[in-house]
């Protein structure tokens, strides 16, 4: 009703039974969409907690971390993805100019080959033309040095 008069106030009488059954309506399922969402998160909380009561209990001590992305690389592997890193770079240095357009635009940039098509002037079949030639000399590249990537 409250919002019945805040906002249709000025409304003719005629048309505040309709308007006054649609607000109903909406604050209803706008409670039992709330109720849904907080019913669920609270049966995921409450499944990350232990049986016993007594203890004290920290959700995020449970959760795991399978890949182990929370913790910091070790000295060793970073220095290894630093270098391969600066071998990359040197052998894209080394690629043609629009094949390392056509490699940066579509791996580094994340665009698909019509956006890098567009953005190169060229057809799409140039573009995949050109990457291809670029990942092939660019994993020539690095076999020739060593690197070996997945």
């Amino acid at each position: 009703m409250l919002k019945l008069a805040e906002k249709y106030g000025a409304k003719p009488a005629e048309e505040l039974p309709l308007l006054f059954q649609r607000i109903l309506q909406n604050t209803i399922r706008d409670y039992y969409r709330r109720q849904k969402v907080r019913s669920a998160w609270t049966t995921l909380f409450s499944s990350l907690q232990p049986k016993h009561e007594t203890e004290e209990f920290d959700p995020l001590d449970v959760l795991e971390d399978s890949e182990n992305q929370s913790a910091p690389d070790t000295p060793d592997i970073s220095l290894q993805q630093s270098q391969v890193i600066a071998l990359i770079e040197q052998a894209l240095s080394k690629l043609p100019p629009r094949q390392r357009e056509a490699f940066l635009l579509r791996y580094w940039e994340g665009l698909d080959t019509t956006e890098t098509a567009t953005a190169m002037g060229c057809t799409e079949g140039s573009v995949k033309t050109h990457c291809s030639r670029a990942v092939h000399a660019l994993s020539a590249s690095l076999k020739a040095k060593g690197v070996e990537l997945p």
